[in-house]
């Protein structure tokens, strides 16, 4: 054996930045994946649950190898082959997930994200992470010099591989995946492990075919792959980047500024170059201050919980000049975008917190608060419970109203806006919903004050004629009150990203339902006829 495999700290060091490597490919994978199919629990579960099927199979097949034939060299072969397989992930995962989803979106009947997140995860992050799970029992098979010192040697192998997991959680969700992004996260580790086999094969005079050709491919996707955006097929973005909590993309067009945390769909926030009103579903949550009596109020106050950048701010300010609002935004990266590209004021104060921990916090009561945090399936579930709803009506004023923006409304009964609503209901004895026009969003309004429509009816009647009046005049017809049901979200049970993937997965059967009667009747070449 050479002198560098007698070395067992040489040996720890390849334990540890194996580990490390392991943890930060899982980080990346959420990343990856993260921008298609979101980041809620259930992606995570794919995630957790694939990459443990790999090192379980990786111990195995190790453990076998290393006693059959304990050459260090083909442990090595195996890191060198992780990283090249690493390093190309930057390079092409965009393109396999694109053609898994093209593929399963057209010939499956339902399950699309779980099905095309399970099949991405296999494709991409099985096979590297197989292999670096046949590191730990290949190299207690080279460290362990006799039975007598079995126990210490496989116990310090762990502690050096649990240590390195531990950098390897903490280092790209603090330190490289906000501050350089998640293609050159991948490529840094890539790098470390390839440097691992090179160091070995370097000092045991061994030519390896598969470390030059990993350093050729680590270059090429370093020059390729580290820019290559999420959104390939997009031109001219004015930006692409991520921050702890999300993907970020701002585009612009003839007549918006648009934020979305998804690459394929979404708006997260909006700004009209010339328009008053968004034509979304900020304008209908107008009706709050109106609800309110917010005109009436010597100093009202409104608290906006999912800040984004300031859509909802901007719009009352504009209509409410006295209202005074505080924006809560855990992604402190978005509140930066919104001083760059959507001319948040400066005086519009906004706190980097979660929603609930903020109201745990605060003392202040308001006038009105917007709760505008729910995001496609990953829909926050301490933010959708009894407990949270009673946070937030202790932190209302008298005559107070809440306005909560619901996503993925559909007309099948007990879907994710149902719960919501019962929820909120069994919380506000006096709420009120309406459908936003031409989408899947819903505006719900609930209050202690039962009069709340009385209200908004007079304050209505008193507004100045502009668009803003117009638009809540339209509005006022549809304002439907909601009598609770027994469908109850609690801390304890709040099944929020089951209830939200049923829905997307119905709406996209239903919008892909064309093409997939086009792939029957005539293949791959009619889907491409088609688009």
């Amino acid at each position: 054996m050479n002198q560098l495999i007698r070395n067992k700290y040489y040996l720890y060091a390849t334990e540890f930045f194996a580990g490390m490597s392991v943890m930060a490919v899982e980080l990346g994978a959420s990343r990856l994946l993260a921008p298609y199919f979101s980041s809620s629990q259930i992606v995570w579960t794919i995630i957790i649950g694939t990459i443990m099927i790999a090192m379980a199979l990786g111990n195995i097949y190790g453990g076998k190898v290393a006693d059959k034939d304990p050459d260090p060299k083909r442990l090595y072969g195996r890191i060198a082959i992780a990283a090249i397989w690493i390093a190309l992930i930057p390079l092409l995962g965009k393109y396999v997930i694109l053609g898994i989803s093209g593929f399963l979106i057209v010939t499956i009947s339902g399950g699309f994200l779980i099905v095309a997140a399970f099949i991405a995860c296999m494709v991409i992050f099985v096979f590297p992470l197989f292999l670096l799970g046949t590191v730990t029992p290949s190299l207690a098979r080279f460290t362990m010099s006799s039975v007598d010192d079995s126990g210490k040697i496989v116990g310090t192998l762990g502690a050096y591989n649990t240590i390195g997991s531990i950098i390897g959680t903490f280092l790209p969700t603090f330190v490289t995946i906000p501050s350089v992004g998640t293609s050159i996260t991948f490529l840094i580790f890539a790098f470390i492990l390839l440097l691992l086999s090179v160091l070995y094969f370097v000092n045991t005079k061994q030519k390896s075919i598969k470390c030059i050709v990993g350093l050729i491919i680590l270059v090429v996707a370093t020059i390729f792959g580290a820019k290559d955006s999420f959104a390939f097929w997009e031109q001219d973005l004015l930006y692409e980047g991520e921050s702890v909590y999300n993907y970020l993309q701002v585009k612009e067009d003839d007549e918006s500024v648009i934020l979305s945390t998804n690459v394929l769909f979404g708006v997260q926030s909006i700004m009209m170059k010339d328009a008053e009103l968004t034509g979304m579903y900020y304008d209908y949550a107008m009706a709050a201050p109106l609800m309110a009596n917010v005109e009436e109020k010597e100093s009202p106050k409104m608290l906006v919980l999912g800040m984004g950048t300031g859509t909802y701010a901007k719009q009352c300010r504009t209509y409410f000049p006295k209202m005074h609002t505080t924006g809560v935004e855990i992604d402190e990266k978005i509140t930066d975008l919104a001083g760059r590209y959507f001319e948040l004021p400066e005086d519009i104060p906004v706190v980097t917190y979660d929603g609930r921990a903020y109201l745990n916090a605060d003392r202040e009561k308001y006038d009105v608060i917007l709760v505008d945090a729910y995001q496609d399936i990953t829909i926050p579930f301490q933010m959708s419970g009894v407990e949270f709803f009673e946070l937030v009506r202790d932190h209302l004023t008298d005559g107070g109203v809440m306005v909560v923006n619901m996503n993925m409304q559909t007309n099948e009964p007990g879907n994710i806006c149902d719960y919501l609503e019962d929820t909120i209901a069994s919380v506000f004895p006096c709420v009120y919903t309406i459908d936003v026009a031409h989408n899947t969003n819903c505006e719900l309004f609930a209050s202690m004050d039962p009069d709340i429509m009385k209200t908004y009816e007079k304050a209505l009647a008193e507004m100045e004629d502009n668009a803003l009046h117009t638009f809540l005049n339209r509005v006022s017809g549809n304002l439907t009150a909601y009598r609770g049901g027994d469908l109850i979200l609690t801390d304890d049970k709040a099944p929020v990203e089951l209830l939200g993937i049923r829905v997307i997965d119905s709406i996209i059967q239903r919008e892909v339902a064309y093409y997939k009667g086009v792939y029957k009747e005539q293949g791959l070449n009619g889907i491409m006829n088609a688009l």
